[in-house]
């Protein structure tokens, strides 16, 4: 083979390791790649990715037709997008990519580049010129209009769903008068009107896909609005409508026939159809006083007389009926009615008539007309006085100034007489009045007459009636008493019916009626105590409740008398009341009396006074106590009402439910027959003053509480304090010692008894192993600063609670050592735990063990090595499995357990770390590191001290007992022939090292033979030095072939590392060629 020539020349000595160049390989997902089409251009598509076994740098690129879609950053194989993608457009579509290492020949393989579809397009409608016609009546649910949307897009992107924006014109109405469906059917949703609602609608509509990615974000794309506009077709369905919604006319009752009163007008409804409409009349209250024409207008078709009509308003009532020309939708006539008021007007056609009734009843027929009246008066009535039984109405049918009449008197006697009124319309009530009464005289004239007149006030035409007056006789003369003034006396509260005097008469010279004579007594003074008989006269008492001289001593009654015709006189009768003992004794004001014990005195009179009369034993006083539980104490002076107490008052000696109140009772009496008495309660109300100190229900109080509960209650002490009033009786609670870790809180608890609550504050407990007991005053106390106190004492014992987590000893967790490989067993140390409660019951726990190398966490290589028992004992588990090589220091991570912990607290102490340091022992041999050379002497060109060749090896022991040190055991030649010669002391070894692997470069000592040919066999040794103990070793044998300077041209590489790989075993085989 020939070998390519170089510039350099072979070195004396060498060492080769070589291989062929390998063509770098795309990774096996380079076949497709997934690509949103809404990458922003420039933006990362992907990544070209190649492996080379020979580290070459490579170079990346894309070719083909849909290459232009991205640009590629060659050195590193990062692929941008340079041209937008476009799902609808092209979804799918290869690419070539390339690689090359420079070396070889560019590697190319197909990729498919697969565009998802995203959501960049909106609804587009088909059309967007919409319009269409519906009629008025079409049924709710019918079809109106169908519209179609298209997206592009695929999915629910491409889903479309239709909406109504906006309804024109937008009412209530309209709001919802449409509805769309899925499919873009536009469905009437609600009634049409065209008259009513709207004739035109528009409808803006929307079309919006269901929503889908893009640029990574999740959204909903819309069309433009369209819109449709929908004209309503009118139907003939609605009945014609008058225009107004009144119509009134008047007509004089005397207008002819023919005569034009009013004219209607009816239009279509159905405003798109505007039929023709005619008239006719289809009701009347009075038929065939009026007609009307087709065209509206309503005429007189008969003869008119208003006075027909009083009853009805003078009003005649026309239904007109509106008709459309033809039918409507349903087939009926389109009509609608209206009453129509005509009003006929007066026209002066009548004079006034008189009538016997009265106004209310009258019916004015012509039966009722008459001409002659009669009625009655008193002789010598007063003037103004109408005459009796005199029923007479005037009536004038006409209307305004033309019912309007005049009234006077004529006749013989119209000069005692007047009429009234003397001025009417219409209708009016006739009166004939007294207006000269000496002239009405019963002994001149028993009857008198006159002639009523009444005279139309516009024609002047008249009605005459006569009226016959009878007169009646009057009663003239009246009673008289004999005298002017009687003197009476009766005793006060005389019983009922009891005669005051029998003997008081009057008399009155007429007869008959007019001289019978009746008593009574007048309303005023007595007139409701006394009565009288009105025949006899006799007076007796009515009232004896009433008939007290108390309140009134002496009546002056009116007895008045009256004859038949009305006349009276009257006397006065003055009656005296004579005393009786019927009136108790009437005390004064109320009496509430308060008085400070001890000191204070009760000093008070009774007022009262007795109504009878004075000076007599009916009025006279006489003052006593009536017995109670607190009378003894007190008296009271029977003439003056005087009341003492007797002693010094003790607030405490009253029962506590009155309050401090005493009610003593004073009996008043008088000195009448029978006696009468009244009583009055006297409250007296003995103030409390503080005269008594609280006290203990207890000397002392023992409270014990558990340490570490906040906020609990310690105990209850309570006092009480004599005192009956709240003021002297309420107690105040202070505490001395404690500090800050009680608090007293006092309640009253009624009847002077109150009781302080102890209690730790809620952010405040107690500690046993801090101070397991406390001694306190407790001081109860008045509000009166001046006021002595109680005190009594509190022992608290706090009670141990298991509270207090434990503590590991720290000098129990100091560092230890223990040596690898067996070399210790059982225990190496002892994990100590302490607790201050006294029930503790405590063991050691093992919560992790941490494996590390050279500051390096291993894992779990060392965790079954030690064990920790639960008294705090460390024993190693695996002694032959502690290996310092794998892990040089264990960490054991410890902590304490009290058992018998409050389950509020904390049971477990703070974890501790145990550190053990893994010692190391020589128990690893070095062994030799494996290097694929190949060592070659020229022995020509080799000096002494030229390195020939080269060993490395480790030891994984650590320090001196992983120290390496060589040395050459043996050296000998083996000829071509297979002859050995020993050839010691020609190599010799120095020993280096490097990241703990030992180098061991061999030297020539001495110069070769040159003319030996074959192979040097070297043996070389790696011993370690161990501290203590015996050493450990390796050996090696090196062959180190020998050639001579014929062989250097044939031994020249190229710089082919590739070349020379693919043929180095010629490479090695060619001196022992050349030695041949």
């Amino acid at each position: 083979m020939a070998w390519p020539w170089l510039s350099c020349l072979l070195l004396p000595a060498f060492a080769v390791s070589v291989a062929a160049n390998v063509a770098p390989t795309f990774l096996s997902n380079m076949t497709s790649v997934t690509l949103p089409e809404d990458l922003p251009v420039g933006a990362e598509a992907f990544w070209l990715v190649a492996k080379d076994q020979d580290e070459d740098p490579l170079t990346y690129g894309i070719s083909g037709s849909n290459a232009y879609f991205f640009t590629v950053i060659s050195s590193t194989g990062e692929v941008k997008l340079a041209s937008p993608l476009d799902y609808e457009t092209l979804y799918f579509f290869p690419v070539t990519i390339s690689v090359s290492d420079g070396h070889n020949n560019p590697v190319q393989k197909e990729m498919q580049v697969i565009v998802e579809d995203r959501n960049d397009n909106a609804p587009v409608f088909q059309n967007t010129g919409f319009s269409t016609n519906i009629s008025e009546t079409l049924p709710i649910g019918s079809l109106v209009f169908s519209v179609l949307a298209v997206d592009k897009d695929t999915g629910s992107a491409g889903a479309v769903v239709y909406y109504i924006e906006r309804v024109i014109p937008s009412t209530s109405d309209s709001q919802y008068l449409f509805k769309i469906l899925l499919n873009g059917s536009i469905i009437l949703n609600g009634s049409l009107s065209y008259n009513n609602k709207s004739a035109f609608y528009q409808l803006e509509l929307k079309a919006c896909d269901s929503g889908g990615w893009y640029q990574n974000s999740f959204i909903t794309q819309c069309s433009s609005p369209v819109f449709l506009s929908i004209s309503v077709i009118d139907q003939p369905d609605l009945d014609p409508q008058f225009v107004r919604e009144f119509y009134s006319a008047s007509v004089a009752e005397d207008a002819p026939q023919g005569t034009s009163v009013l004219k209607v007008e009816a239009v279509d409804r159905d405003k798109g159809i505007n039929d023709r409409v005619t008239y006719s009349i289809s009701n009347s209250t009075r038929p065939g006083w009026f007609d009307i024409s087709p065209d509206g207008v309503i005429r007189v078709s008969g003869s008119l007389d208003r006075e027909q009509l009083l009853e009805e308003d003078e009003e005649v009532q026309v239904q007109v009926t509106a008709t459309e020309e033809h039918l409507n939708i349903y087939g009926q006539e389109a009509k609608v009615s209206i009453w129509v008021t005509l009003r006929v007007t007066d026209v002066n056609d009548h004079k006034p008539e008189f009538f016997n009734c009265s106004l209310l009843a009258c019916t004015f027929t012509p039966q009722e007309a008459q001409v002659n009246f009669s009625g009655s008066v008193d002789e010598h009535a007063s003037t103004r006085i109408p005459i009796d039984d005199l029923t007479m109405v005037v009536y004038d049918p006409d209307k305004g100034s033309n019912g309007t009449f005049l009234l006077s008197l004529e006749g013989a006697d119209a000069e005692a007489f007047s009429v009234s009124p003397e001025r009417a319309a219409g209708s009016a009530e006739v009166q004939v009045l007294v207006k000269v009464p000496s002239l009405v005289d019963y002994e001149k004239k028993t009857v008198m007459l006159v002639q009523v007149v009444a005279t139309d006030l516009v024609s002047g035409n008249s009605s005459v009636a006569l009226v016959t007056i009878y007169l009646r006789d009057i009663n003239d003369h009246r009673p008289t008493f004999p005298h002017s003034l009687y003197n009476l006396s009766v005793p006060e509260h005389s019983a009922n019916g009891f005669v005051v005097t029998d003997s008081i008469h009057a008399f009155d010279p007429d007869t008959g009626e007019g001289g019978r004579i009746t008593y009574s007594l007048l309303p005023g003074n007595g007139a409701d105590i006394f009565e009288v008989d009105p025949d006899s006269g006799t007076v007796t008492v009515r009232d004896s409740e009433l008939l007290d001289r108390e309140k009134q001593g002496v009546y002056n009654v009116t007895l008045q008398a009256t004859d038949g015709g009305g006349l009276s006189s009257s006397t006065t009768l003055q009656i005296y009341l004579l005393d009786i003992n019927d009136n108790t004794p009437v005390v004064i004001g109320s009496y509430i009396i308060f008085v400070q014990e001890e000191t204070g005195n009760v000093s008070v009179t009774i007022q009262a006074y007795d109504d009878d009369q004075p000076g007599t034993n009916n009025s006279r006083l006489y003052f006593s106590l009536l017995p109670s539980p607190y009378s003894h104490n007190f008296s009271v002076d029977p003439d003056t009402g005087l009341l003492r107490n007797l002693g010094p008052l003790d607030r405490e000696a009253i029962d506590p439910a009155l309050g401090g109140q005493i009610v003593l009772t004073v009996r008043v009496s008088d000195c009448g027959v029978p006696v009468l008495s009244t009583e009055v309660n006297v409250t007296i109300t003995v103030e409390d003053i503080n005269d008594n100190l609280p006290v203990f229900s207890q000397l002392s109080y023992t409270f014990p509480v558990r340490e570490r509960d906040p906020g609990v209650l310690v105990g209850v002490v309570k006092a009480w304090d004599a005192d009956q009033t709240e003021a002297n009786n309420r107690i105040s609670f202070s505490l001395l010692g404690g500090g800050a870790n009680f608090m007293l809180r006092g309640y009253v608890l009624g009847s002077g008894w109150a009781e302080g609550r102890l209690w730790l504050p809620s952010d405040v407990s107690l500690d046993y192993e801090t101070q397991p007991s406390f001694n306190l005053t407790v001081i109860a106390e008045n509000p009166d600063p001046q006021g002595a106190e109680a005190t009594a004492g509190i022992f608290v014992p706090v009670e141990d609670v298991n509270d207090e987590p434990p503590t590991l000893d720290a000098s129990s967790l100091q560092g230890i050592r223990v040596a690898e490989n067996g070399s210790q067993h059982g225990l190496v140390a002892e994990v100590v735990a302490q607790d201050v409660d006294t029930q503790a019951q405590l063991e050691v726990q093992l919560v992790n063990v941490i494996c590390t190398k050279a500051g390096v966490n291993v894992g779990s290589l060392c965790h079954g090595w030690f064990s920790v028992l639960a008294n705090g004992s460390v024993l190693i588990n695996q002694s032959e499995a502690i290996d310092y090589e794998i892990c040089d220091l264990v960490t054991l991570v410890v902590r304490a357990y009290d058992l018998t912990t409050d389950p509020r607290f904390q049971a477990y102490s703070d974890n501790g770390s145990l550190p053990i340091a893994i010692e190391d022992v020589n128990d690893n041999a070095p062994y030799f590191l494996p290097d694929n050379k190949t060592f070659v002497i020229i022995p020509e060109i080799v000096m002494p001290s030229h390195q020939v060749a080269s060993v490395r090896a480790r030891d994984d022991d650590s320090g001196n007992n992983g120290a390496i040190l060589f040395s050459i055991l043996q050296a000998d030649f083996i000829t071509k022939d297979g002859a050995v010669i020993a050839f010691n002391g020609f190599f010799r070894i120095s020993t280096s090292s490097e990241a703990n692997v030992f180098i061991g470069n061999i030297e020539l000592v001495t110069s070769l033979d040159s003319t030996l040919q074959g192979t040097y066999q070297v043996t070389v040794q790696a011993q370690d030095r161990p501290s203590v103990g015996l050493a450990q070793e390796a050996n090696i044998t090196l062959n180190l072939f020998t050639v001579d300077q014929s062989y250097r041209v044939r031994l020249q590489f190229s710089t082919n590392k590739e070349e020379v790989g693919a043929n180095m075993e010629e490479i090695k085989a060619a001196p022992a060629t050349g030695l041949g």
